[in-house]
């Protein structure tokens, strides 16, 4: 099979693997005695609640969803809202202050069933009293150009919010609460994903300070206020409220990466994955695995071509260019600058959301000649990476992964393909 339609496959194979509708019917809730509310926020959210819906023969007493612009889906029994996302805006704000309306005075007969994907973090901004929605906006704008991984930014998110660090599910209580979660952050800890609504935090407000200091990102007094005194304090382990909460993994980066695996073995092709939970600077990342893949190559080690490197996380970028890239096509544009047209090796990198940076781009295609294509566009390809727009040069190449909406979040998949010479 043609290398390009190779690789597709498998990042079509991961994704899939994610989907909603294959993963929540696993996982239903045996039926409340009381009422059951339906929840939930994420770029996959309003997929994972049509697909419980369509799963479902109780009844459900109501439901209030949120999710990225773009990525609705109608359902008849729960209600979807759409909000902005990276970057919060007033309608998930006001999504998230209805949300925890939804949950008051319950019993504890009564079920809450929240369904949460990657994103959340945005789709959910409700800030302390003393924070405004645009002092949000503000710190989401420097914390994604910083350079912070994703655990950093949701730590401090989590000790700014009046909803996320487990302050959802203590807003439930004394109901039992039962969180069905798509995983997008390495190592699948549950408190990072959607910065934790429904489970207990063990970082603190000194965490959080020491990562606004450590990147530099300027903060206006009282917001500092809410991590010297305290007072964006979260709920933390052993916390009463949270002795009925229950969470559920139902997909994650690792199994997708499995489910690619396999569609190259399946065409002759050893798979290797080495980690779901890759992270670093998008460029140095590419550079490693640039190295990696010049070793098998060349030298056959570790590993004897033909075969294909899997790998999974959630790199970052370091924004110093005024260019239109996101870390997936950072890192490929990276790895083929180190790479330097050597024959034989093709890559694919893209986010399974469908998005990569804040462009609506999955990711791109790499190929042995790429550089030199892009040369003779006249683009430099060097220059194209530092000034941060790794979308602009394979846009130009006409080598942009464009899948709309996938409506699921397992983080990026990356893909690399080395042929027998």
């Amino acid at each position: 099979m043609e290398p390009r339609a190779l690789l597709q496959q498998m990042f079509e194979a991961a994704v899939r693997s994610a989907r909603p509708e294959w993963c929540i019917p696993k996982h239903l809730p045996e039926p409340p005695s009381g009422r059951l509310i339906v929840i939930g926020a994420g770029k996959a959210s309003a997929a994972m609640a049509r697909a419980f819906e369509d799963a479902w023969e109780g009844e459900i007493a109501a439901g209030l969803v949120v999710t990225r612009y773009g990525y609705e889906v109608s359902c008849s029994r729960i209600e979807i809202v759409g909000a902005a996302h990276p970057v919060p805006d007033q309608a998930g704000r006001v999504a998230a202050a209805r949300m925890l309306e939804l949950v008051q005075g319950l019993a504890p007969e009564d079920l809450v069933l929240c369904l949460i994907s990657g994103g959340g973090s945005a789709l959910l901004p409700l800030p302390l009293h003393a924070v405004s929605l645009a002092e949000k906006q503000e710190l989401s704008r420097e914390l994604l150009k910083s350079g912070a991984s994703i655990g950093e930014i949701n730590c401090v998110r989590r000790h700014l919010s009046a909803i996320k660090g487990g302050r959802l599910a203590a807003s439930c209580h004394p109901a039992r609460v039962i969180t069905l979660a798509i995983s997008d952050v390495p190592g699948d800890n549950p408190a990072d994903i959607a910065s934790g609504p429904t489970v207990a935090d063990a970082t603190t407000c000194a965490d959080a300070l020491a990562i606004v200091r450590r990147y530099r990102i300027p903060l206006p007094d009282h917001m500092l206020q809410c991590f010297l005194t305290g007072a964006g304090e979260s709920v933390k382990p052993g916390d009463p409220r949270l002795a009925h909460a229950e969470f559920r993994l139902i997909a994650t980066p690792q199994a997708a990466l499995e489910a690619a695996a396999r569609v190259a073995r399946d065409h002759g092709i050893a798979a290797h994955i080495l980690s779901d939970r890759m992270e670093g600077e998008a460029k140095d990342v590419g550079k490693v695995m640039a190295g990696l893949a010049l070793q098998v190559a060349r030298r056959r080690q570790p590993f004897a071509p033909p075969c294909v490197l899997l790998s999974g996380g959630e790199a970052t970028v370091t924004v110093r260019g005024n260019g239109c890239g996101g870390p997936n096509v950072e890192f490929l544009l990276s790895l083929g600058v180190a790479l330097d047209g050597e024959k034989g090796i093709h890559a694919l990198a893209g986010d399974s959301d469908g998005v990569d940076g804040q462009e609506e781009i999955a990711g791109a295609f790499l190929a042995p000649d790429s550089l030199q294509r892009g040369w003779e566009q006249g683009i430099n390809p060097k220059e194209s990476l530092d000034n941060n727009d790794g979308h602009g040069f394979f846009r130009t190449l006409g080598d942009s992964l464009v899948t709309g909406p996938t409506l699921t979040n397992v983080n990026d998949f990356r893909a690399i393909l080395i042929t027998d010479q």
